[in-house]
């Protein structure tokens, strides 16, 4: 009998160690988002779906081709490429390209960076790095805290001028994250908490830009300007609803078709596709997101050092992140922040991040298996 994995497999080495259930729920949320922007754009693969489909397989790859690093390299990498892609940040203040009024990708001739997406995962390994080589002893001193507040202070702000409250919000639960899961004394927490509840009013009349105040305060009252700041909340309320327990059918959708449902294909995909695949829908690809989620920190229980566990929680909390905004922002649970559905949301930028995140994530686990 061939046993999968040995020197006479039929099946390659290479292959026989990847992750297939992560990276077959991957697959699988990845064709749902073809199929919903197909359906989006009235039944054709323009323009929509056929750069969804080519962008998904270039980053498909980049994750498999990333799954073969050993933690090692990502340990080597991770503070030279929080510098590299800090620097990029800096780039997008000085030459960056200015689209819908905000300023956050870099023009390298016919692509187009954001370094800010790239800076989610890069964050996040470097936090672990550093926590990887503090010593035990020092987590209750300060040298444990103002080090990764400038880690995670210069990046957020950098990226809250551009201005992104969104991935700002992201990159400092990311970061948060590491530091929770690093150890550190609770008090910490608390007394950050208590200060930033503080800080909110003033944070929102004199920070925010007036259409982020007008999210918020439409979050608060969608009902209060229906047909103005409230017409995205309410039209995807109206889409996710008339769907039903099992949707109008494929193809079928009438919010999204008809015009009514704004960005269906981006921020509300989510809206589009419960429209025509229902409650059930919904939650089978919530599911299949709480599966990958899940299996990210399994790999951060399995890791033998510190750097991988804090690095794949990390991740993981990152994805969550990503998801659990998206979701809320459509139902009218959280204030709309520009954050798509990984995946599934047209857009190469999300797309990007999750699967770098994905990426890392298997070489940590596949780590994991070579030390066992």
């Amino acid at each position: 009998m061939t046993i999968i994995g040995s020197h006479d497999s039929v099946v390659p080495r290479p292959l026989a160690e990847l992750p297939w259930g992560p990276i077959l729920l991957v697959l699988a949320i990845g064709g749902l988002g073809l199929a919903v922007l197909y359906s989006a754009a009235g039944g054709s693969v323009e323009p929509w779906a056929g750069n969804h489909a080519l962008r998904f397989t270039i980053f498909l790859l980049m994750a498999l081709f990333l799954s073969r690093l050993r933690e090692k390299h990502w340990q080597f990498l991770a503070w030279p490429a929080f510098v590299a892609t800090l620097i990029g940040l800096v780039g997008v203040e000085a030459l960056g390209a200015l689209r819908g009024g905000s300023q956050r990708w870099l023009s390298l001739g016919p692509i187009n960076i954001q370094p800010s997406e790239i800076m989610k995962p890069v964050l996040v390994l470097a936090l672990a790095k550093f926590y990887h080589v503090l010593p035990a002893g020092e987590l209750r001193k300060l040298i444990a805290v103002w080090p990764p507040l400038v880690l995670i202070g210069l990046p957020c702000a950098l990226v809250v001028i551009q201005p992104d409250l969104g991935t700002t919000v992201a990159l400092a639960v990311g970061g948060f994250s590491v530091m929770f899961l690093a150890g550190l004394p609770l008090r910490y927490f608390i007394g950050a908490a208590i200060a930033l509840a503080a800080l909110v009013p003033v944070a929102f009349m004199f920070l925010l830009e007036e259409y982020q105040q007008n999210r918020v305060l439409t979050f608060l009252n969608p009902e209060n300007d229906p047909l103005g700041t409230g017409y995205h909340i309410t039209q995807s309320k109206i889409a996710i609803g008339s769907g039903g327990l099992f949707g109008k059918g494929y193809l079928e959708g009438t919010q999204s078709h008809l015009a009514y449902l704004p960005e269906g294909h981006t921020d509300f995909v989510f809206a589009t596709m419960a429209e025509e695949f229902g409650l059930l829908g919904g939650v089978l690809l919530i599911l299949g997101f709480a599966l990958m989620i899940r299996w990210g920190f399994r790999v951060g229980q399995r890791s033998a050092s510190n750097f991988g566990r804090l690095a794949a929680s990390g991740l993981a909390v990152t994805i969550f992140f990503y998801v659990a905004i998206n979701l809320m922002m459509v139902m009218g649970l959280a204030p709309v922040v520009g954050i798509p559905l990984p995946l599934v949301s047209y857009g190469g930028s999300a797309m990007m991040t999750v699967l770098i995140c994905l990426g890392i994530l298997m070489s940590l686990d596949r780590e994991n298996r070579i030390r066992r």
